[in-house]
């Protein structure tokens, strides 16, 4: 499979190292100092940029034919947008807060004990996010999907770093040395907490993931999600 790395930075370069030991070709390495040269060959497109350049290059696979991953967080004000050019162009779309498989089982951990801490009125939940000093966005997509799947599945309306009304989910945020990723989601009521946790070791498990996801989307047309890829869903 021939792979267009878009977006060459810390990640981009463990995508590539993890590409190269699945038996996969890269074509394209692109950052700000190159073109889009070489996106014609690849098969699939894998996205780990910065905000700025995401919509740009997830452009430009769909008008190239190439089915993309996307990775990159903070851009999401053109996701509609994208999802129409997507269609417009039969295109293949994945976008992810991220593609860590253990993260994608987290998840789904984190609906189904929203499903079951919405009966209890006693608690309240709130996040914590924790990543290395470097990152861009705060919180992190990944917060924001977490956030998400509690709201879609209790009484919470909206997410906040401020300090909480009854109807919102607090989100601390913090930014410490190199750490990759750590969240946290917490019950708490006047007894006791509920917490599940998920802390990611290094940056393999994102790359990982990405690069299966994109393993699983060549030859298909549509937007997917890492349920898909996973089959998490059945």
């Amino acid at each position: 499979m021939k792979i267009a790395l878009l977006g060459y930075g810390k990640m981009g370069q463990v995508i590539e190292r993890i590409a190269l030991e699945r038996g996969h070709e890269i074509v394209l390495k692109k950052d700000e100092f190159n073109t889009y040269d070489g996106l014609s060959e690849a098969d699939v497109a894998i996205d780990f940029s910065v905000p700025t350049a995401a919509v740009s290059n997830i452009s430009n696979c769909f008008h190239a034919n190439v089915p993309v991953i996307s990775g990159t967080t903070g851009w999401l004000e053109h996701y509609d947008e994208m999802l129409a050019l997507c269609k417009e162009k039969n295109g293949g779309f994945i976008s992810s807060s991220n593609f860590s498989l253990g993260v994608n089982i987290f998840f789904e951990l984190n609906e189904y004990l929203a499903k079951i801490m919405s009966k209890f009125d006693s608690y309240s939940v709130d996040m914590e996010e924790i990543h290395h000093t470097q990152k861009l966005d705060a919180p992190s997509g990944t917060a924001i999907s977490l956030a998400k799947g509690v709201i879609e599945n209790s009484s919470y309306t909206n997410w906040t770093l401020e300090n909480p009304e009854p109807n919102q989910i607090h989100i601390e945020t913090k930014r410490i040395g190199t750490v990759p990723g750590t969240h946290t989601v917490t019950y708490n009521s006047a007894v006791d907490a509920i917490e599940i946790k998920h802390t990611a070791h290094n940056r393999e498990g994102f790359a990982l993931g990405a690069v299966i996801a994109a393993e699983w989307i060549v030859g298909k047309h549509g937007v997917f999600t890492m349920k898909d890829v996973l089959d998490l869903d059945k």
